[in-house]
């Protein structure tokens, strides 16, 4: 069973995003990660970029697959995680901590407000089995 943790809020693409005030922390959920096998690559945006709420913002490559990053936000990249791009694997090591994407300087913070929480990720998830 995948980790969901609390206090974080999630989307139906299998990413997460932690509010701190208008700062967001972004990556992708363990179940994501579970789904796409051991991850060979990651391509993210340079800090200062725009990234906009539904619209990709980056690609991961794994033995599996290559998929889109969808942005649960809108706002500015205010740092990249440069150690994951040299060490992708980190995503499947630990999603949550040490595998985070970007943080995002956010222009509106209810952009999060209409994410799963924990309880609703955790229940859409089953449902995909």
């Amino acid at each position: 069973m995948a980790s969901v943790p609390g206090g974080l809020r999630y989307t139906k693409e299998h990413e997460w995003v932690l509010m701190e005030d208008n700062i967001a922390t972004i990556g992708i959920t363990d179940f994501a990660q579970e789904s796409l096998g051991d991850v060979t690559y990651i391509q993210l945006p340079k800090e200062g970029e725009m990234i906009s709420k539904n619209d990709p913002f980056g690609v991961v490559e794994s033995v599996k697959a290559v998929s889109d990053l969808y942005s649960p936000v809108t706002g500015r990249v205010i740092e990249v995680n440069q150690p994951l791009l040299d060490a992708p694997e980190l995503v499947n090591q630990d999603p949550y901590s040490d595998g985070w994407m970007v943080k995002v300087e956010v222009k509106d913070t209810s952009d999060a407000e209409d994410l799963m929480d924990p309880g609703s990720y955790k229940e859409y998830i089953e449902e995909k089995g």
